[in-house]
């Protein structure tokens, strides 16, 4: 039955997005497992959509498929031109851990991606702005 399905929530993955130090045009977008041990069949779906100069807009969905992340590691996901961080930008991550199936949507809700909004993001040590 559905309540004897375990609903495990996810927690130490993280989706970072980091300014390019060499280039101004491009952003890029960091999954980062917090975790001790590794994370498998990741599976992560990016999506942007909202409004630029008065226009709705939505991007192309990009898949992207993972082996195995290992534990205290990040991994670059995709990049992302600077014109796009007004819209909001949607990462919905999929992963296997201990024998369960896990997955979240991280929204960077629109304006979310600022200078203000800047954090140091771990592991990187850089700043950015971070959905844990």
């Amino acid at each position: 039955m559905k309540k004897d399905i375990p609903i495990l929530k996810v927690t130490d993955i993280v989706v970072a997005v980091v300014p390019r130090v060499d280039e101004e045009d491009f952003w890029d977008v960091y999954l980062i497992n917090l975790k001790p041990r590794p994370i498998q069949s990741v599976l992560v779906n990016s999506v942007g959509y909202g409004e630029v100069e008065g226009e709705k807009v939505k991007t192309t969905t990009m898949r992207y498929f993972f082996d195995d992340i290992q534990g205290d590691q990040y991994i670059k996901i995709e990049p992302i031109l600077k014109n796009l961080l007004s819209i909001a930008n949607e990462y919905w991550i999929s992963f296997s851990y201990d024998g369960y199936l896990y997955d979240k949507k991280y929204i960077f809700v629109e304006g979310s991606i600022d200078e203000m909004n800047f954090t140091t993001i771990p592991l990187l040590n850089i700043k950015g702005v971070m959905i844990r």
